[in-house]
């Protein structure tokens, strides 16, 4: 099926990617508490969409990831159709282990929830793509934590703060202390990942290599 290891490798990657960010825009709608912080649980599935993110980029290009972002923009939005219509179908009555009000309390995300989503994953995508790229061109192979962190670390901040502004801040969910509290309690918490992984992003380029050897 694959001609090369390099093409599995890409689907491999390219599917961890695209589950984990759509996982992370359908479960971004409950708000968690730590300490006297809030902060939406969709931050946990994105330590792998930077992970894979960074992969990607390094081996596959600027124009690998972004067609790819744009695909998952586009997956994310039509997971939330399907939503929508599963939510408007009755359930069975007395059969089903779910009723619509609980169905509903969990997927029905607002309208505003579902655009904050898409654009704070397009435009932080984007951002981290072009600072990825941009410190690569100067430091060529070498400083690998400089544009896996940096580009991450740039590109999320624009992330947390648009996701919440047009989720919550926007239609008066949110008050303008508690969106900025939140969006830099979850920037901060994707700034610890970040730089926590970086081991786990050397030993990534470490394994393709190994097996991407010969293609390259």
């Amino acid at each position: 099926m694959f001609k090369t290891r390099r093409e599995l490798i890409f689907v491999i990657l390219a599917g961890i990617f695209i589950t984990n960010a759509v996982v992370a825009e359908l479960i971004g709608g409950k708000l968690i508490q730590i300490g006297p912080f809030v902060m939406s649980i969709g931050i946990l599935p994105w330590p792998i969409v930077f992970l894979t993110t960074d992969l990607i980029n390094e081996y596959f290009g600027e124009k690998g990831v972004r067609k790819l972002s744009f695909i998952t923009a586009c997956l994310i939005a039509y997971a939330f159709i399907i939503l929508l219509f599963a939510i408007n179908i009755p359930a069975a009555k007395g059969i089903s282990p779910v009723n619509d009000i609980q169905f509903r309390a969990v997927f029905g995300q607002s309208m505003w929830i579902i655009v904050g989503s898409i654009v704070a994953f397009l435009v932080s995508q984007l951002i981290d793509v072009t600072v990825f790229w941009f410190f690569k061109n100067r430091t060529g192979d070498s400083k690998i934590w400089l544009r896996t962190t940096g580009s991450t670390i740039i590109s999320q901040f624009f992330d947390s703060f648009i996701v919440l502004g047009i989720a919550f801040w926007l239609p008066g969910k949110m008050n303008t202390q508690i969106f900025i509290s939140s969006a830099l309690t979850g920037y901060t918490f994707k700034l610890i990942i970040a730089i926590a992984l970086t081991p786990l992003i050397y030993l990534g380029h470490a394994i393709i290599k190994k097996n991407i050897a010969k293609d390259l």
